[in-house]
């Protein structure tokens, strides 16, 4: 109104709101496909240093957005704060992955998955109208997701790049041993030192793999295919539908509508307890359970959940069957298909085909977030509450296939977990040292 001086039509309304909201997932692919090429030149923490470009530029840009009057502006922070997502979303399990003792690699990897749902809380929190959530508060909430980049550019610098990295694709062993050695707290890293040579000799003629020569790997066929299905399932399972329909449940319920959004901050602050749980079961529970688990929870969720929808007008205690049945689905998810497939992914791969891994499981997560965003709203209005049983089929098929094919990693180290698909792929994995087994307790 105030830049035209004529209201702005309802369609065209719209369509921005939605270039906004793609934009997000649009710069997630586009980050993702950045992300093979930055950390084998830059290395894992020099991208991650990198990476804080995407954070900062758009944050300042997000918060002068109403002052300079331009939702161009906004959209075009959009695609760069995706960007900035794509890339960490998959550098940041990289990285601590390989800095991590393989007994505590999946209990580490899940950290950035906590983190995420403590900024979605943190995000529910200040949205809230008395907040920041109102018309003068939103371009301040906007502009605060550039202080985590900040503290990052403040920090980072004083840990050290990860010893696999600098050893096997730097070949710098002096630098290795002393990274090594500050991040164990002790001098004696030999063990692990040898275990990331044995790895090096082991994948010395591959190189390091571009995305092409690792779909055409056949000793990594199977590993492959688990790191994309299980990116699918996360992210097609109905997350984010769950989300969309929240207020409309908690409406339906009997919730005022300003009470609303304080039982959204609750089923946040459920999410962060969930994954803070997951932390401390991952090592015990296995990662291969978790994921059972969660999807089975989550398959169950959505089928009680298209009943419940069904007859909550009908039957009065449904709606709160059907607030039970969000609580729950977010319970299954946090606990196994939201952190766990970064973990596997960052076990499945040895280091020259980690990287470009990462790259496929990347766009396949931020594709099947797009293509959910897209076509929800679609199956929602054609469909209604039967849309969630395309969502626990789907679940169902995930969880099908982990029980089949996918086998447990935990406590391993990654020439093991390689060693454990040369029966699946039909091949065999050189080992250097003739017939001595493949054994450390290395990364």
């Amino acid at each position: 109104m105030e830049r035209y001086g004529t209201p702005m039509e309802a369609e065209v309304l719209t369509l921005l709101w939605s270039l906004s909201v793609s934009m997000y997932p649009l710069g997630g692919l586009l980050g993702s496909l950045m992300v093979a090429p930055l950390v084998n030149k830059l290395g894992r923490k020099g991208t991650l240093l990198f990476n804080n470009i995407f954070s900062i530029v758009p944050a300042i840009m997000m918060g002068v957005s109403e002052t300079v009057r331009s939702y161009e502006v906004i959209i075009t922070a959009r695609v760069l704060v995706g960007i900035c997502a794509g890339l960490s979303s998959n550098v940041v399990p990289m990285y601590l992955g390989e800095l991590s003792p393989k007994n505590l690699r999946g209990a580490i990897g899940i950290i950035p998955q906590l983190f995420i749902t403590i900024g979605i809380l943190s995000a529910q929190v200040l949205g809230i109208r008395n907040i920041l959530g109102n018309s003068t508060g939103w371009p301040i909430m906007l502009g605060l997701t550039g202080l985590p980049a900040l503290v990052e550019l403040l920090l980072l610098p004083l840990f050290p790049e990860s010893p696999r990295y600098l050893l096997i694709q730097r070949g710098d062993h002096t630098t290795a041993r002393k990274a090594l050695q500050r991040l164990r707290g002790w001098e004696d890293v030999d063990e692990e030192l040898s275990e990331m040579r044995l790895e090096n000799q082991s994948e010395k003629e591959e190189g390091q793999l571009s995305v092409v020569s690792l779909l055409s790997q056949s000793s990594l066929r199977w590993q492959l295919t688990s790191v994309i299905i299980l990116n699918m399932g996360q992210q097609l399972s109905g997350v984010n539908a769950i989300y969309y329909y929240a207020d409309s449940i908690y409406a339906s319920a009997g919730v005022q509508e300003n009470h609303i959004q304080f039982v959204t901050v609750g089923t946040g602050a459920v999410n962060v307890f969930m994954t803070i749980a997951a932390v401390f079961i991952v090592e015990a529970a296995g990662r291969r359970r978790l994921l059972l688990i969660g999807f089975g929870i989550c398959c169950a969720a959505c089928v009680i959940l298209t009943i419940a929808l069904k007859f909550q007008d009908a039957v009065s205690w449904m709606p709160y069957v059907s607030i039970a049945c969000v609580i729950i689905y977010v319970m299954g998810h946090a606990i196994g298909p939201s952190p766990i497939p970064y973990v596997v992914t960052m076990e499945m791969f040895r280091q020259s085909s980690r990287p470009a891994a990462f790259m496929v499981a990347g766009s396949v997560h931020w594709l099947c977030n797009f293509t959910v965003g897209l076509v929800f709203p679609f199956l929602e209005r054609g469909l209604g509450p039967y849309s969630f049983i395309i969502f626990s089929v789907i679940c169902l098929a995930t969880l099908i296939y982990i029980w089949m094919v996918v086998q447990e990693t935990k406590n391993k180290t990654f020439l093991e977990v390689s060693q454990m698909f040369t029966k699946k792929n039909r091949v065999e994995i050189k080992q250097p040292y003739g017939d001595t087994p493949l054994k450390g307790s290395g990364m």
